[in-house]
C-alpha cells in the first residue's frame, strides 16, 4: 500500500515482499458503488484488490508510487490495469473516476500534511457525487498496541505512531481524525463500518470503514 509521501526505502525492499491481508467489504462497496463503475484503487499495492475489482466488474485502475511493488503486480497479476505514479498529482484529468479505494493507506503515511494532499487528490479524480471508500486503522486498546504506542512516542512525537523492525513506519487514528479529514476534503460519510482484520506482521486489528460520498456541488476540488 505505498504512496509517494511513505519512506521509499521499506516499500521497494522489505515492504514489497508483503502478503497485504486488509479485505474488501463487497457488500459495503456493491450496496454504494454499481458495478461497472470506474474505480482507482489508489496505493494499490502489488493490485490484490484491483484484481478483485476486475472480478467483480468495475472498471478497475492501480496506481502506487512502489516500482518493486507494482513489478510485482504485474507478474503476478498480469490483468489488472497497474501504473506506477511516483508523485502527485496522478495523471488523470478531474472527475475520472466513479469512486476510489483508500485501503491501509494512511496508516503508512504518518504525516497530516501528506494524508490531506492525497484526499485533495482524490477529491480531485472523484466525480461529483461519486464515493470514497476509505479503510483504515483506528488507535488501538488491546496491550500490545497500547505498549507499541508507548515505546515509540518519543521517536515519533506522536501518539498512534510506531515503527516496525524491518523498517516501516505506520500510523494508527484517533476516528474522527479519518473523518475530518474526509469533511475537509468535500466528502460526506453516508456509511460507518467496524470488524477486526489481519496486519501485516501477523497480528490483528479493529478496523473503520468509512464509505463517503463527494459533494455533488464541489466539482474539480473540494468544497
Amino acid at each position: 500500500m505505498a504512496t509517494s509521501r511513505e519512506v521509499p526505502g521499506f516499500w521497494e525492499t522489505a515492504g514489497a515482499t508483503k502478503t497485504f491481508t486488509h479485505p474488501l467489504d463487497r457488500d459495503l462497496l456493491t450496496a454504494h458503488v454499481p458495478r461497472g463503475a470506474r474505480v482507482l484503487d489508489y496505493g494499490c499495492g502489488y493490485g490484490r484488490l484491483t484484481g478483485e475489482l476486475d472480478l467483480l466488474g468495475y472498471r478497475a485502475r492501480g496506481v502506487d508510487s512502489s516500482s518493486a511493488l507494482i513489478e510485482r503486480g504485474r507478474r503476478e497479476r498480469p490483468a489488472p490495469d497497474l501504473t506506477h505514479c511516483p508523485d502527485l498529482p496522478l495523471p488523470f484529468e478531474a472527475g475520472s473516476f466513479d469512486a476510489a479505494l483508500l485501503f491501509a493507506v494512511l496508516t503508512c503515511v504518518p504525516q497530516d500534511v501528506a494524508q490531506r494532499e492525497i484526499l485533495r487528490e482524490l477529491a480531485r479524480l472523484v466525480r461529483p457525487g461519486g464515493v470514497l471508500y476509505l479503510s483504515d486503522v483506528p488507535l488501538q486498546s488491546d496491550p500490545h498496541h497500547l505498549r507499541r504506542y508507548a515505546e515509540h512516542a518519543p521517536e515519533h512525537g506522536e501518539h498512534g505512531v510506531f515503527s516496525t523492525p524491518d523498517g516501516g513506519v505506520f500510523r494508527h487514528h484517533e476516528p474522527d481524525h479519518l473523518r475530518t479529514l474526509l469533511q475537509d476534503s468535500g466528502f460526506t460519510v453516508d456509511e460507518e463500518r467496524t470488524d477486526t482484520v489481519g496486519t501485516l506482521d501477523g497480528h490483528t486489528v479493529e478496523r473503520l470503514q468509512l464509505l463517503a460520498r463527494r459533494s455533488p456541488a464541489a466539482a474539480g476540488g473540494p468544497a
